[in-house]
């Protein structure tokens, strides 16, 4: 071997520690120089530096007069801030954290939970350390609740977007990397932006939550590579996230196959038994409306004379159970965790469909039909679409139908009966809310179970909710498999 091939091993021997030096070096002058950064925003803020405040309160100024005028404007900005939101964060923190432990990834959970806790901590600490006042524009488009520095939704925003980044790592490749990156800085930086440009933050609040979000990411993941290497595990580069071996189990569902053969034919199919089931109810729903038979009427008159305080909270409470804020609800909670559980993506697009069959099956019928609303006092006050046929129900109907559908065939404990009396009571319990309010007449209820019954049988022969179902430990063991086949 020659001199120059000595010097190229002993190159090729160096690289790997020298890279691993100056990665080193390169994050801890990141988390130094945000550390600093938000320590001398701090310092600022608190000493009150006039040529910051003024500067601030330029922006804000200026801000304020370019958007106020454009309700368009404020419409996005608001939507934009909600998802740096408290409201919106925390639920998606223990919703992701809950997934990660049905996917038996606990070190992972436990990250999540404790980055996106201590952000919230800090976030009320430094706001009642520092008490700076929010801005004062002439035009207030949008109102914040504490104290101004730091932002809240900025700080939020980049710890759990960041977080959730670092865990999600795993399951990209090559460019889908950057592409996962640049969208959580896309998103993190917007809203930042937009409490900026609603006149609740100055500029200064959200530098100040980036840079401190920053910081606690950087600290938070130092210390879960610490974790690992204490634990035994290798500690990759932190671009191949925090867990590179878990891009299995973390995989929507590597155990399932062809979603939908002959996905053309399978649409044709459903969209055919969208019409038909359309026209049962357009035809049912035009005869009771022209028949109108007594008892229509009269079960709700009986159910008015059974009206107390007490009685018409609860029918309110039972109500809502069915109406739309609360099936999104349930849905989005329902979706992720089957996902998790059983690795399919066949039980997912069964409610999806569903759902979006019953909304679209109910908004047509109850304007094809027209029908008006029983002949007693209305609790609920006057509603834009007709009583026939009863949207609360069908939809409350469809939910709790499919979710036990789903569920029966994939779980073999006792406790899956539980979702078929679920799938009976809320019904009930909604319907008979809904005439004791004075909202439907008996046969929308019918109307309703017609709904449901025709429209979850067109989807059961098309998408076949059930076919190649599996428990959760029969899903993970095939996933696993196939992962290690690969």
């Amino acid at each position: 071997m020659t001199d120059d091939d000595n010097r190229v091993v002993e190159r090729a021997g160096w690289a790997p520690i020298r890279h691993f030096a100056e990665r080193s070096v390169l994050g801890l002058l990141a988390v130094v120089a945000a550390g600093l950064g938000f320590g001398l925003l701090l310092l600022l803020v608190r000493s009150q530096w006039t040529p910051m405040l003024r500067l601030d309160q330029s922006i804000a100024d200026r801000l304020n007069g370019l958007v106020a005028p454009r309700p368009w404007a404020v419409a996005a900005l608001k939507g934009v801030s909600t998802a740096g939101g408290p409201s919106w964060l925390t639920p998606l923190v223990v919703v992701v954290s809950v997934l990660l432990l049905i996917r038996r990834l606990p070190r992972l959970a436990i990250y999540l939970a404790v980055t996106g806790l201590g952000a919230a901590l800090l976030d009320s600490s430094l706001k009642a350390l520092v008490g700076r006042v929010r801005p004062v524009v002439a035009d207030p488009i949008a109102y914040g609740h504490g104290n101004s520095f730091p932002s809240g939704h900025t700080l939020g925003s980049t710890v759990v977007y960041g977080s959730l980044t670092l865990v999600l790592l795993s399951l990209a490749a090559g460019r889908w990397k950057k592409a996962l990156i640049g969208i959580a800085a896309v998103l993190i930086v917007a809203i930042g932006l937009s409490r900026i440009a609603l006149g609740v933050h100055f500029l200064s609040d959200v530098l100040g939550g980036w840079l401190l979000g920053l910081a606690w990411i950087s600290i938070t993941a130092y210390a879960f590579r610490v974790w690992r290497r204490e634990a035994g595990h290798e500690t990759p580069p932190l671009a191949e996230g925090l867990e590179p071996e878990a891009a299995g189990d973390l995989a929507p569902a590597p155990a399932e196959g062809p979603l939908l053969p002959h996905p053309w034919a399978k649409g044709a199919e459903i969209l055919v038994g969208w019409v038909l089931t359309f026209g049962l109810l357009w035809a049912f729903g035009t005869l009771v409306t022209n028949w109108n038979p007594p008892f229509d009427d009269g079960v709700p008159r009986w159910l008015q004379t059974f009206r107390t305080a007490d009685l018409d909270h609860w029918s309110w409470v039972w109500s809502k159970a069915g109406d739309t804020h609360a099936i999104l609800l349930i849905s989005l909670v329902f979706c992720p965790i089957a996902l998790a559980l059983w690795r399919q993506w066949r039980p997912v697009l069964f409610l999806v469909l569903a759902m979006f069959g019953e909304l679209t099956l109910f908004l047509t019928a109850a304007a094809a039909v027209g029908r008006p609303r029983p002949g007693v006092e209305h609790l609920d006050g006057t509603l834009p679409t007709s009583s026939f046929p009863s949207g609360h129900i069908a939809a409350t109907m469809c939910l709790w139908a499919t979710i036990a559908i789903v569920v029966l065939a994939r779980v073999h404990q006792w406790w899956r009966w539980v979702f078929v009396g679920l799938a009976v009571i809320m019904p009930i319990g909604v319907a008979v809310s809904r005439m004791y309010r004075g909202m439907h007449h008996p046969t929308d209820v019918l109307g309703a179970a017609l709904l449901t019954a025709c429209w979850l049988t067109v989807l059961w022969f098309t998408v076949r909710p059930n076919a190649h179902a599996e428990t959760s430990a029969e899903a993970r063991d095939e996933a696993r498999a196939l992962v290690v086949t690969a």
